[in-house]
């Protein structure tokens, strides 16, 4: 088959980038077009996307792809979960669509588990429970009379939201409506009786579609303006995360992913939703996943710890490199303090570095006194935490865990890598950083009869990105220094 190009949009909450990806001769190789800002709006006391700049930013994209003088094949778009936009009778966008850091439903899940109890929700949806997932969302709009919604005909997700204003389609793409606590991943369809109770109609939620689909071609009018043609555009896997999983560069079932950056997400690739009392006690969801996988998976704080660490020691006039940060924590001893990186202290403090100190003394640590010491403090709890959460994954594992792939913007983080490999006691298989962006494109081209499997997209992915392999170092320290961390955190142990 000869080569084909795609163009992926992947869309995070503070940026976006739209990259060129093709296929030629089994490999795949990438280049970044253009990047963009994702900025909420304040609007009164409410925060929201403009959907109409990143429309705008999408199609700056499209006009970049024409000037690499290539047929574009497909067109796909990821963004984050959960968000949505309100559609009417007459096609038009609602106003601006709310952003999930919006503070009207900070409560809603408590207001919302006096109509139908938490447990139920879990039991239908498998989804954790976080105020802004889309139902708390709409309930709490629901409650509010808002206006919007009374004249709202149907609901999209944001991914799909861009592919329509692109296409003039409308669907609802399974892996991003997975992420909304509103659909069932048995039946693979929105529950009737939890839009009811959130006093929303279930005829606002279409169809669902399943990654690659064939949502509709570019609207003439974008078509001529950006000289490109009726090209095609795929629903890849809507979420982001979905995206950076079809790209985990796995030879076989038998591993664990992490999706490393800001925030971590470790879980397993399963056939079959996992719902019962434990996995509710212990708060792992079930979201969708590619060719009828399921992702189950745990949240867990990631580079968010040191990030905040960063911005605090950046204000005192310091800054530092990655390789500066690896030398500072490698000078210093290790094991000297442990955190908890999911502690609620660490959820927004005013102060990280003030925070860190706070929760050793509380737990009668000794507490970091320098930069190096908060840095070694932070990776090695970090390390010791996957584990902990490797440790319930390998629980509820249909099968034996015997590799972790870390994907994403943590990939690169070496030191880190081998702490985890250190940690978990087996090896890391670090990259691609760009798995979503992959991902996106690997969906695409299986769209397009370029690849036939889940299988096949990850053989070409492993042949075409570097890999970089952790073997465990140090065990006997770091199983000691975990049984030290337990006691610290008062987590329950479970390896």
């Amino acid at each position: 088959m000869r080569n084909k190009s795609f163009l992926a949009f992947d869309l995070g909450a503070t940026s976006g980038r739209s990259i060129l990806g093709s296929i030629e001769n089994g490999r795949l190789r990438m280049k970044e077009l253009t990047r963009f800002p994702n900025q909420m709006l304040q609007i009164g006391e409410h925060l929201h996307w403009n959907i109409y700049a990143l429309f705008e930013s999408l199609k700056a994209g499209l006009a970049a792809a024409k000037k690499e003088g290539v047929e574009i094949t497909s067109i796909g778009i990821d963004t984050w979960g959960v968000d949505f936009a309100l559609i009417a009778e007459d096609g038009t966008i609602l106003g601006a669509p709310y952003a999930y850091r919006d503070p009207h439903t900070v409560d809603a899940p408590e207001r919302y588990f006096k109509i139908i109890p938490r447990e139920r929700v879990y039991e239908l949806t498998g989804i954790q429970v976080m105020n802004f997932n889309s139902l708390y969302q709409l309930f709490a709009l629901s409650q509010a009379n808002n206006s919007l919604l009374k004249a709202t005909k149907e609901i999209i997700f944001m991914p799909d939201a861009l592919a329509y204003l692109l296409t003039g389609q409308k669907v609802v793409e399974y892996t991003i409506a997975s992420t909304s606590q509103m659909l069932n991943p048995v039946t693979k369809k929105f529950e009737n009786e939890l839009l009811e109770k959130a006093g929303i109609s279930p005829s606002v939620l279409g169809d669902i579609v399943t990654p690659g689909h064939v949502i509709g071609t570019l609207r003439d009018d974008i078509a001529a303006e950006c000289e490109l043609g009726k090209v095609p555009v795929v629903a890849v896997a809507g979420h982001d995360t979905a995206s950076a999983v079809a790209a985990v560069p796995a030879l076989n079932e038998n591993f664990a992913y992490l999706s490393s950056g800001t925030w971590s997400l470790m879980g397993i690739e399963v056939r079959d939703a996992i719902i019962n009392e434990e996995s509710f006690r212990l708060n792992f969801t079930n979201e969708g996943g590619v060719e009828g996988t399921t992702r189950f998976l745990k949240n867990i704080t990631g580079m968010w710890l040191l990030e905040q660490c960063l911005k605090e020691w950046k204000k005192e006039g310091i800054c530092y490199e990655y390789e500066k940060l690896v030398q500072m924590a490698e000078s210093v001893p290790a094991f000297q303090s442990m955190i908890d990186p999911d502690h609620p202290l660490f959820a927004n403090p005013a102060s990280m570095t003030r925070a860190i100190v706070d929760y050793c003394i509380f737990t009668d640590q000794n507490a970091p006194s320098s930069h190096a010491e908060t840095v070694r403090c932070i990776f090695e709890s970090l390390a010791l935490k996957y584990n902990y959460v490797l440790g319930l994954l390998k629980t509820f594992a249909p099968f034996p865990i015997q590799k972790l792939h870390v994907i994403g913007g943590g990939s690169k983080n070496t030191l880190l890598n081998q702490f985890t490999a250190n940690a978990i006691g087996i090896p890391v298989v670090a990259g691609p950083s760009e798995a979503t962006a992959i991902g996106n494109i690997m969906i695409q081209a299986k769209a397009a009869g370029v690849v036939d499997s889940l299988p096949e997209m990850r053989k070409i992915i492993c042949d075409s990105v570097q890999l970089d392999e952790f073997v465990p170092k140090d065990t006997g320290l770091w199983t000691k220094a975990y049984h030290q961390f337990l006691t610290n955190t008062k987590l329950s142990s479970v390896n």
